[in-house]
């Protein structure tokens, strides 16, 4: 199987000395090859001159131990994104609710569940009204910040709404989204985003990361 020698060239390019601050910054949540994020494209590009990419090899790399195969999932996600569409957003949920944290799951959501979002609005206001009310943080998480790189074309009110909803949390996750969404809103709207944040109560994160280039 074709995949099986991309994992092969991942291992025989394995440095231990690297992966164990790359475990550290992850707050030991999964351990690594040591292959860096340069190193590790570079190994996938001279790969897929070879295999043509396929959606079926994404599972079949979030299941392996190393941290980096997630990474190349998100990436082969990434490259094969205008293909994809609200029939791949149960292979996008299960990625954001397993092997979770913030380097898989943010790419996921700015780059992967809403670029499918923002050529299909009907799955849009179902998967993203479920997440909002999830009780799996990163879902939460995927819902606040699937506009990201909308800019103009940001749903002001769902922003909010999603915004809103998990403006009480005490997770530090949930905070920091919200502070990243509505600094990134502000950049195309900052008098929507002052006026919003002067009138509902946020955390002081949320708040501060919200307003940081006020």
């Amino acid at each position: 199987m074709s995949i099986e020698a991309l994992i092969a060239l991942f291992r025989e390019n394995a440095n231990e000395a690297a992966a164990k601050p790359m475990d550290a910054y992850m707050k030991h949540q999964f351990i690594h090859l040591g292959i860096k994020t340069p190193v590790r494209r570079e190994l996938m590009k001279s790969f897929l001159k070879e295999y043509p990419l396929q959606k079926e090899w994404i599972p079949m790399l979030w299941e392996l131990p190393e941290r980096e195969f997630q990474a190349a999932a998100v990436d082969m996600l990434t490259l094969m994104k205008k293909r994809l569409t609200g029939d791949d957003l149960p292979l996008v949920e299960r990625l954001i609710t397993t092997k979770s944290w913030w380097d898989t799951v943010d790419a996921l959501a700015a780059h992967i569940a809403g670029e499918i979002f923002r050529k299909d609005e009907a799955a849009r206001r179902d998967y993203v009204e479920r997440w909002m009310e999830s009780d799996n943080m990163w879902l939460n998480r995927t819902a606040i910040l699937h506009q990201l790189t909308y800019k103009a074309n940001t749903d002001e009110a769902l922003l909010y709404r999603c915004v809103l909803r998990h403006a009480e949390s005490k997770a530090f996750f949930h905070q920091k989204a919200i502070g990243w969404a509505l600094r990134t809103y502000a950049k195309v709207n900052s008098e929507s985003v002052k006026a919003f944040v002067d009138s509902h109560e946020l955390k002081p994160l949320s708040r501060r990361e919200a307003l940081k280039h006020f």
